[in-house]
């Protein structure tokens, strides 16, 4: 016989506001974890590896291999998180537990990763960055799965994810902040700079834990839906692979995040070295990220008009745009420079913005043909493209322009490898944004197929539920 809940623990546990969508000041509470989460992601892209790299003496191939062989380590990690936390039953529910405990592990490896101790060895820096991405994983696959679950509403799914992305642009804000102000009166200490960038982080996760905690209970579904089966990792990747809309998603933010991550990893050396503007690296990346908290609401509307799909198509095409431009810009050009900087970050985050959201719905699909929750497991896959994206494109952009010949100390560098460094820089994230617009293109999960979705789980839903 099937097990089922009481009536009242299949209600909305998110609080409502009168039109029917989230309570803003809620919704703002819990994005919050957001900031200590997207306030590591670009340091450890754009600045830990030219800092490790100029300060502490390791070569760009070891620093590359090591992000390389964390992620492969994370492809086994991430879908064992996401598999476990929906498996997990709690007084505290599915997802905090694991929040909480990847939270611990988070903040230790923090002060490692952005305090340390000169001379630093490869072996250290390497079991810092996996414990930190543990701690990352742990935190952020469960907390995006109840991303997805605090609403069923296809644009208010979108509608969360702008809140979590706006907040994670304002940490980005507030990090590059930093450094930018560093580089005025020390721009050669790179240990000030991380440690300024990890005090944020430490500081952001203490404060956000309990106000994300504390927004929204966690939706409870019935029993059949609420455990996946017990499986093996080969029987896991299957699942996987059988969702082809899902693979389509991960794909096209594969290729997001590649793009993104090959134009972080190397923006400063190109503003710095390339440019000859090395008192403008930190403010041009500050300018991109103003620009980008401001376009979030705006590709929200955007998403809310034209779907999701359309929408992270739009802005992908704008990204390749402004990548392409760059080929036009020469050293020290920077009225052309400053104007491509404020449109890439007009169009910053807006793929990323809609696929997230589109796993949600993805999720709601796979559950309605199955009859199994595993909205956390899909996360992971999520989140592990867009790690397995950052990782190859350190993993190959470091040693690319190192192999034609840039040095990383700006002192021996001749015309040829400085071009070499501005065709990576430029042409490797048109094509990567290039192939996720085509990756995404025809997504059939829209609208008014998720609306059907909806409709037959809520009934299903409610059939399971013992009558008054």
């Amino acid at each position: 016989m099937a097990t089922v809940l009481p009536r009242s623990s299949l209600s909305d546990s998110p609080r409502q506001k009168a039109g029917g969508g989230l309570d803003s000041w809620r919704l703002a509470g819990f994005a919050s974890l957001a900031v200590p989460i997207y306030a590591a992601q670009m340091p450890l892209a754009v600045y830990l590896p030219a800092i490790y790299a100029q300060n502490f003496g390791l070569s760009l191939g070891v620093i590359g291999a090591i992000f390389l062989a964390e992620r492969i380590w994370g492809a086994v990690a991430d879908p064992l998180i996401g598999t476990l936390s929906d498996r997990t039953r709690s007084r505290f529910g599915r997802r905090r537990p694991w929040i909480a405990a990847g939270a611990a592990i988070y903040a230790i490896a923090a002060v490692a990763l952005f305090f340390p101790a000169s001379p630093i060895a490869p072996a250290y820096l390497a079991a810092a960055l996996f414990a930190f991405y543990l701690g990352a994983s742990m935190i952020q696959i469960p907390y995006l799965a109840w991303s997805g679950e605090i609403s069923r509403a296809y644009h208010e799914r979108t509608r969360v994810v702008t809140f979590q992305a706006v907040n994670g642009s304002a940490a980005l804000l507030l990090v590059l902040v930093l450094p930018t102000i560093v580089d005025q009166f020390r721009p050669l200490d790179g240990g000030l700079k991380l440690a300024a960038m990890g005090t944020v982080i430490l500081i952001s996760l203490l404060l956000a834990l309990p106000l994300t905690f504390r927004a929204f209970g966690e939706r409870q579904i019935p029993d059949e839906t609420q455990r996946a089966p017990r499986q093996s990792l080969l029987r896991t990747l299957e699942v996987l692979a059988s969702e082809k809309l899902l693979l389509r998603v991960l794909a096209s933010d594969f290729a997001v995040r590649a793009g993104q991550s090959v134009r972080g990893a190397l923006f400063v050396f190109f503003v710095a070295i390339y440019m000859g503007l090395p008192h403008w690296a930190s403010g041009l990346f500050l300018l991109q990220f103003v620009f980008g908290i401001a376009a979030g609401p705006i590709w929200m509307k955007i998403g809310f008009r034209i779907g999701k799909h359309r929408a992270a198509i739009a802005g992908e095409l704008v990204q390749a745009a402004v990548n392409i431009g760059l080929l036009l810009v020469r050293p020290g050009d920077l009225p052309l420079l400053l104007t491509l900087t404020i449109v890439q970050g007009l169009a910053q985050g807006s793929g990323n913005l809609m696929l997230r959201s589109m796993v949600a719905d993805v999720a709601d699909q796979h559950r309605l043909k199955t009859g199994v929750d595993r909205a956390a497991l899909f996360f992971s896959a999520f989140s592990l493209s867009e790690k397995a994206g950052t990782a190859a494109a350190i993993g190959i952009a470091l040693p690319l322009v190192g192999w034609l010949g840039f040095d990383p100390t700006g002192t021996d560098n001749s015309a040829s490898a400085l071009r070499g460094l501005l065709y990576v820089f430029a042409l490797g994230p048109a094509a990567a944004h290039l192939i996720s617009a085509w990756l995404i293109r025809g997504f059939s999960l829209d609208e008014a197929e998720h609306s059907r979705i909806r409709r037959a789980l809520d009934e299903r839903d409610k059939a399971m539920a013992p009558a008054e």
